[in-house]
C-alpha cells in the first residue's frame, strides 16, 4: 500500500512539474517573419482557385454525380495560394485525400458514424498520411466528411479521386501558364 502511495505521489509531482513548465513552451515572438506578397500573386491565386472549383462544378454537371466536397476548398488554398508548400505537391494532394477517404470508408464499415468515430477517423487519417508521407491538411476534412456522411467505398473514387485530379489538372495549368509561378516542385 505504501509503495502504491509513493508511486502515486511521484507521478503527481512529475505531472505538476510538467504543467508548471508548460507556459514557457507558449513563448514565441508576437509577430513572426512574413515574406512579401505581391498583388499579382494574390490576384492569380484568386483567379486560379475560382477556376479550380468551377471546373469541379462543371464536371459535376457533365457527369451527373456530385464531385465537390468541402475539403477541396482547403486544397485550393494550398494549390493556388501556397504552391511551394510541400503539403501542396501532387503526391500530398492526391495521396492525402485518397488515404483519408479510405480511412473514412474503413471506419464507417467497422464502427459506423458517430462523434467518436468522426474523431477517430480524423486521427487515423493523420496517422496514415504521416506514415505514407502524403500529409495534406484538407485530408483531415475529407476523413471527417466521409465518416460524418457514413460513406461507402464509392466515396474514394467519386468524389474524392475525381475532384482531387480535377484540382491537380487545374493547378498544373494555371500555375504554369504565367511566368511568375511554377508547379509542381516535385511529383513524388
Amino acid at each position: 500500500m505504501k509503495k502504491r502511495i509513493s508511486i502515486f505521489i511521484r507521478r503527481h509531482v512529475a505531472i505538476n512539474k510538467r504543467l508548471a513548465r508548460l507556459p514557457r513552451k507558449f513563448k514565441a515572438p508576437f509577430r513572426g517573419p512574413r515574406p512579401p506578397m505581391s498583388l499579382r500573386y494574390a490576384v492569380w491565386s484568386c483567379i486560379s482557385a475560382t477556376l479550380g472549383i468551377l471546373a469541379i462544378c462543371e464536371i459535376t454537371t457533365l457527369v451527373g454525380h456530385p464531385l465537390l466536397i468541402g475539403s477541396f476548398g482547403a486544397s485550393a488554398v494550398l494549390l493556388f495560394g501556397a504552391t511551394d508548400s510541400p503539403l501542396a505537391q501532387p503526391r500530398n494532394l492526391v495521396g492525402g485525400h485518397l488515404v483519408s477517404a479510405t480511412v473514412a470508408v474503413i471506419v464507417v464499415a467497422l464502427f459506423g458514424s458517430s462523434p467518436v468515430t468522426m474523431a477517430i477517423g480524423v486521427g487515423l487519417a493523420i496517422f496514415v498520411m504521416n506514415m505514407t508521407h502524403t500529409t495534406h491538411p484538407p485530408g483531415g476534412a475529407t476523413a471527417l466528411i466521409g465518416v460524418q456522411g457514413a460513406v461507402g467505398p464509392s466515396f474514394i473514387l467519386m468524389p474524392v479521386l475525381a475532384g482531387a485530379l480535377i484540382l491537380l489538372a487545374t493547378a498544373i495549368f494555371t500555375n504554369n501558364v504565367v511566368f511568375h509561378r511554377s508547379y509542381p516542385r516535385h511529383w513524388l
